[in-house]
């Protein structure tokens, strides 16, 4: 089918610091260098934010093409695909995505529960064989009542991360086991498992986990290769990551960490800010329009966090603005960093100076704000953490 948005192919960006081939199995398992950092985009099955009204059908595969393939261009290393308890399936979504891209890795967000582990465990292991070894699993337990039951699932918060617990330990066992293997668990029983087909990773595919609740940090201590957590405060993030660091040391584990933030850009800081507050205003006549109040917090401990952060004002550490978080009752990741390319590549600094190696990035014009990050603000984040890391990488929180 022909491309409707050959434009984005015009865009040009320098050397990725991480570029990874599809080309070799080799190249796709080699883990991010420590010292570098991740940049890892988000694609939905059709244009749609807080600015922008779902339009269109609910599955365009020419802009999931176009969008994939925007962030390949731009220099993003992986895009995450989102789970939504009434959107279209994630696991498919990326399977045509990998099919129409070469390097760039993806990061499906997998809801434990409603597909059996063993299953589960098989099928992600055979999308990395697909993808030829590009896939990374965000386990995510939700964080919502309501959402949840669309689907069947009436567990209660806390017992959604024991699940996710035992789910897990399976999981990577089949992904795995050279023999079949029995359990019997408190959500799970069977006999006999066993997965014929492994990851191209090994020993699997990145397991990326959230959440901030007491019920949760014990289990990212034992399964997190990465901890996911959103756009906080500078004070907020310290707190979560060293919470999270001293219960994977509790298993003899090491963890990296991934940051949430919506960049607002512009060639000044005074047309960033203005910018950011257009954005508010037409999220707000949206919400409006499609009749949402402005909501309370949601039930997720990550959402009372990004309102605490809130509450210190809509500007927290220069340059984070909450006030599409406040406005939305902590709905997703929703808290931006404002200004000039450099200004936000310096914000980022910040949070890499705490131990983070990830940053999860994604615009309110979603494609086109794909490709402004491209052009100035990965590549410059890239340079300044070279720079710091050749200066002092003793000095970083994490080492």
């Amino acid at each position: 089918m022909q491309n409707v948005y050959p434009w984005i192919f015009f865009f040009f960006v320098g050397p990725r610091a991480n570029s990874l081939s599809s080309g070799s199995d080799q190249e796709a398992m080699e883990a991010p260098d420590t010292m570098s950092v991740e940049f890892i985009g988000m694609i939905q099955s059709q244009k749609v934010s807080e600015i922008h009204p779902a339009g269109g059908p609910a599955v365009d595969r020419d802009y999931v093409r176009a969008f994939a393939q925007a962030h390949e261009q731009a220099g993003f290393d992986r895009v995450l695909v989102p789970h939504h308890s009434t959107g279209p399936s994630a696991t498919l979504t990326i399977a045509y995505a990998a099919a129409h891209t070469e390097r760039i890795h993806f990061m499906l967000a997998h809801r434990p529960g409603f597909t059996a582990p063993t299953l589960a465990a098989r099928e992600l292991a055979t999308l990395d064989q697909f993808s030829a070894g590009r896939l990374g699993v965000h386990f995510i337990s939700g964080g919502a009542d309501e959402e949840q039951r669309r689907d069947g699932d009436y567990l209660p918060h806390d017992a959604r991360y024991e699940r996710t617990d035992e789910y897990l330990d399976i999981v990577r066992r089949i992904w795995t086991s050279e023999r079949p293997f029995d359990h019997e668990g408190r959500h799970y029983r069977f006999q006999g498992g066993y997965s014929e087909v492994k990851p191209v990773q090994k020993p699997h595919p990145p397991v990326y986990f959230g959440g901030a609740s007491d019920a949760a940090i014990p289990v990212a201590g034992r399964h997190a290769d990465v901890y996911a957590l959103w756009g906080e405060s500078l004070e907020q993030a310290r707190e979560l990551t060293a919470r999270v660091r001293a219960e994977a040391a509790k298993n003899g584990r090491t963890v990296r960490f991934s940051v949430s933030f919506r960049p607002i850009l512009a060639a000044t800081e005074d047309a960033a800010w203005a910018r950011a507050d257009a954005i508010l205003a037409q999220t707000r006549k949206l919400r409006v329009a499609q009749g949402f109040s402005r909501g309370g917090p949601q039930q997720s401990e990550g959402a009372r966090r990004l309102l605490a952060a809130a509450e210190k004002g809509e500007r927290v550490d220069t340059r984070l603005w909450t006030a599409i978080a406040k406005e939305t009752g902590g709905r997703s990741n929703t808290t931006a960093l404002v200004g000039t390319p450099e200004q936000v590549a310096t914000a980022l600094l910040d949070y890499y100076d705490l131990g983070v190696t990830t940053f999860l990035i994604r615009g309110f014009d979603p494609l086109e704000d794909a490709l402004d990050y491209g052009r100035e603000l990965i590549p410059r984040t890239r340079e300044l953490v070279a720079a710091r890391a050749a200066e002092d990488p003793a000095a970083r929180v994490a080492a």
